[in-house]
Formats: C-alpha cells, structure tokens, sequence
C-alpha cells in the first residue's frame, strides 16, 4: 500500500514537471474552469490532514488549508508531494475522521491504513480529471498508467492474456 502510494505520487510529479508553467493555473472548460492546480491542491491537502491529523489520532478532511500557492506555484506543489512521501509511511493506528455534513458533525472511527488506501484511491480519480485537463491545454503525452486504478491496470492485464 505505501509503495503503491509513493510510487502514484512519483508519477503524479513527473507529469507536473511536463506541464508548461502557464497552464497549470489555468481554468479548463473541461474540468468546469477549475485547473490543474486546483486538482493538485485539493488531493495533496488531503494527504496533509492525514499526516497532520496521524499524532492526535483526529483528521478533518474538511478542514483543509485551501493553499491558493499550491495552485498556482507547481515547484511549490512538488515540494509538498515530496513531503508526503517522505512522512507517509508510519505504523497503523486508530483514528476518527471527523465530517461536517449538512450542518452536522459526524465522526467515524478509522485506521491510519484505511485512510492512507482512501487518498490513494481518490489521488488515482484526481489524476484521471487532470488526465482530461492536460490532454485539453498541452500536447503532453501521458503515461497510460496515470489516473488509472491498480485493479483496473490488473484487469486489463488478465484481459491481454
């Protein structure tokens, strides 16, 4: 699990570097005006609550900074991805996620694993929206591995065989 995280965010880098500076912050249609840089900030605010949240065992995803610098600055958003894996792995414990749901507060017993497997999953569905968004705004080619889930690489792998 954590070798897969790692290696989803090595990958998630090396496209960031591709990225001609200007169209990172730049809004697309496709992805309803938000940009890259949004999807990038968004998924990696995310991984930090968890890390933040680890030591007093309480994680808030709703509580994230909206850091407009992750956004716009991608140096800045590949110094913060390089800082979730260098702190991602860590032992298993219990945590609570707490969510603010329609005016009220529900909290949910989890584990640090769990949570790690749940920014996994929804880094994997981000990157298949910015998949949509460089594909709209450079002539970058991707990896056909990026933005696609291991089970469904693993599926069309038995289907190839």
């Amino acid at each position: 699990m954590f070798k897969s995280s790692i290696q989803t965010i090595k990958l998630f880098k090396d496209v960031l570097l591709e990225l001609p500076e200007a169209c990172y912050s730049k809004p697309c249609k496709a992805l309803s005006k938000a940009s890259i840089g949004q999807h990038t900030r968004h998924v990696i605010e995310l991984y930090q609550c968890l890390l933040e949240g680890y030591s007093i065992e309480e994680v808030c995803y709703d509580k994230r900074k909206r850091d407009k610098r992750i956004e716009q600055d991608i140096t800045y958003a590949i110094e913060q991805l390089n800082n979730i894996q260098k702190h991602l792995v860590q032992p298993d414990k219990e945590l609570y996620v707490t969510y603010n749901l329609n005016g009220d507060e529900v909290r949910i017993k989890s584990n640090y694993n769990r949570e790690v497997m749940y920014n996994l999953e929804h880094l994997i569905h981000h990157q298949a929206l910015i998949k949509v968004g460089v594909v709209q705004l450079t002539d970058v080619l991707l990896c056909e591995t990026f933005g696609v889930a291991p089970s469904t690489l693993e599926y069309k792998k038995q289907c190839a065989e």
